[in-house]
């Protein structure tokens, strides 16, 4: 027999959690708004309902955990735990039995009250529900400013929480380890810093699922710690702040948090989202905290993958060895890695000859999140590279060659630039884009923020700039590799790409913009959003000839006779004349010939003839720069 829930009281199907968890001590089932008691009795469900009566009261027996606590009011087990260490700063597991007046603080920050009573029934063993995929290790990459302590950090945990099995007792490093804890498993990855997580993301491996940021106490947030800030919003990753060196007598992790909301990172006890956690690599002091945080946060976010699916992976690094060939470090996203298994991983492919884990130990299968060195490939791939398994040799060849077509197609394509100015007027009609992701750089921070300030106050036809990161000094790699990854265009002011930060920008199709004068850059990104923007163009220097001989000819009139001294000048190229230290003409060729004939160029050391575009007063010891003018923003 069953009864409805109009029958008994009005309320709508989708109850309290506590009112279900009462429902549960009487031994009481409900679904899809139908109740049903196994002795028919329900006068109990009538008055276990109406005594809820929208109240936010919960009757509970004392002695109770944070996990009896989460049941009570229909909330997640990590949620209440992670309040239980932030908000009351109690450092309890999910099975801890509270005080009675630490379960009624808790109680009053969730929202809600309690009335002690005794359990009518016990409570019956809750069935697991089926949520699907099961639970995996969340992937952690620790990030923050040199020299406050990520690497201190990480080999802290490595040594208290991984157990070294092979000889001599050294770890072997493959780019990723993992740590076991009683809670749970943490996969952390070794990455030398924000410009490597980054260079992944933009190859599309998005791998991290936490990221932690290392802030040193006594230093506070510096510039390479806004630089990993910038990358982790840019990543839409969620932030741990680990408050390093807490040992230090200058430490002072109270003005850190101030920092953080400085950067639109507003830690937990300021009222915020962002967990904070005090901690120190050198004692070890709140790390057991930091890793609960992890794994309470990962439990929030319930990462899933089933490890029966279809095989999915990413290259963490990948390296020549000596006497093994070809090595790669792989992290496994989805389903199962087995060993013998063919392999594609971006260009390259390979059978799976040997298989280890973090500790050097040989694995036959390795589930997900787990990361495993793989040796078996035909040649070194790229970090970043996916993994994907293929049914046979044939097949695995054939999409690793197929993939290195393309790859050379595309290079030489040279396809244009990700997004430049120009043709953002484009994409907004095409994309339906509404903002312009910038990164500033400015040579003082007085400029950064002014230039900040004016482009934020920008707001043309809904289109509104957005500023993913800015910093005072030149345009780095880093630099490069965020605006890569975000689609993003880089905007210097009174500073200059570095060498490495241009090849990269070359290479990547990311577009620099400098300017000298600040209202020049306002008006340029003001016009592009309105799609008025003018091609900008930047002059190239071709080939400097000198002037040996003034011919006057019937037909063709004055010509110069000219010794090309550097470079290779062509018909098309533009023209300066100087006479010593005055410009005296500044146009087009007519024409370029050799020996009476028509030429298209002339090389360094060789001799000849020039006429100009309406202009012969040239004369003997002049010297003419040949450059042509190209256009930069396309």
């Amino acid at each position: 027999m069953q009864r409805s829930v109009v029958e008994t009281a009005e309320l709508t199907e989708t109850l309290p959690g506590h009112v279900m968890h009462v429902l549960a001590e009487l031994n009481i089932k409900a679904e899809s708004g139908l109740f049903e008691a196994e002795n028919d009795d329900y006068e109990l469900i009538e008055t276990a309902l109406l005594d809820y009566s929208g109240s936010k009261t919960v009757p509970m027996p004392p002695g109770r955990t944070p996990r009896d606590v989460a049941q009570a009011f229909g909330l997640k087990d990590a949620e209440v735990q992670k309040t239980m260490i932030t908000k009351l700063r109690v450092m309890a597991t999910q099975t801890t039995v509270l005080q009675d007046e630490q379960a009624e603080k808790l109680a009053e920050i969730l929202g809600f009250g309690i009335e002690w009573a005794e359990p009518v029934v016990k409570p019956k063993a809750a069935k697991p529900a089926d949520a699907g995929a099961p639970l995996r290790p969340p992937v952690v990459t620790i990030l923050g400013h040199v020299d406050h302590g990520k690497t201190s950090l990480l080999d802290y945990i490595r040594k208290a929480n991984v157990v070294d099995k092979e000889a001599g007792g050294i770890t072997q490093h493959i780019g990723a380890y993992q740590v076991e804890l009683p809670e749970g498993t943490i996969t952390f990855l070794d990455t030398p810093g924000h410009a490597a997580f980054t260079a992944m993301r933009s190859r599309g491996a998005h791998v991290t699922d936490i990221a932690v940021l290392v802030v040193a106490a006594d230093d506070g947030i510096m510039p390479q710690t806004i630089e990993a800030i910038s990358h982790v919003k840019s990543a839409g990753v969620p932030i741990i702040v680990a408050v390093n060196k807490i040992d230090k007598p200058a430490a002072n992790p109270d003005r850190v948090l101030q920092q953080l909301t400085e950067h639109e990172l507003v830690p937990e006890s300021y009222g915020g989202d962002v967990i904070t956690s005090n901690v120190s690599a050198l004692t070890g002091e709140g790390v057991p905290e930091l890793l609960e945080l992890i794994l309470l946060q990962a439990e929030v976010m319930e990462l899933r993958a089933d490890p029966k699916a279809e095989f999915r992976g990413v290259v963490i690094e990948a390296k020549m060895e000596r006497g093994r060939g070809p090595v790669a470090t792989v992290l496994v996203q989805e389903g199962t890695l087995k060993i013998g298994e063919i392999l594609v991983v971006g260009q390259t492919w390979g059978k799976i000859k040997a298989m280890t884990d973090y500790r050097g130990e040989r694995m036959k299968d390795a589930p997900p999140s787990t990361p495993v060195e793989i040796l078996g490939l035909n040649d070194v791939p790229m970090a970043g590279d996916k993994v994907l398994r293929a049914d046979g040799e044939r097949e695995g060849r054939g999409l690793a060659d197929e993939r290195a077509v393309k790859n050379r197609d595309a290079a030489l394509a040279a396809p244009r630039r990700k997004v430049t100015l120009r043709d953002l007027r484009r994409q907004q009609q095409a994309e339906d884009v509404h903002t312009l992701n910038l990164i500033v750089k400015g040579d003082v921070q007085g400029s950064v923020e002014a230039v900040r300030g004016l482009l934020e106050k920008l707001d043309i036809e809904g289109v509104v700039p957005k500023i993913l990161h800015q910093g005072v000094g030149a345009v780095t790699e880093s630099d490069i590799l965020l605006a890569s990854a975000s689609d993003a265009i880089v905007v210097g002011f009174n500073v200059k790409p570095e060498g490495k930060a241009q090849k990269e920008a070359d290479r990547t199709r990311v577009e620099i913009r400098t300017y000298n004068i600040i209202y020049e850059l306002i008006d340029d990104i003001s016009k592009a959003v309105r799609g008025l923007l003018e091609p900008k163009y930047e002059e190239v220097y071709k080939a400097t000839v000198e002037v040996r001989a003034v011919f006057k000819l019937t037909r063709a009139g004055l010509v110069a006779g000219c010794h090309v001294t550097d470079g290779k000048i062509t018909r098309n190229d533009k023209v300066r004349v100087k006479r010593g230290a005055e410009i005296v003409f500044e146009g087009d060729l007519l024409s370029l010939r050799n020996v009476k004939q028509d030429v298209r160029e002339m090389a360094a050391g060789q001799d000849c003839g020039l006429k100009f575009q309406g202009w012969e007063s040239f004369a003997e010891g002049d010297l003419i720069e040949a450059y042509e003018m190209v256009q930069v923003n396309d």
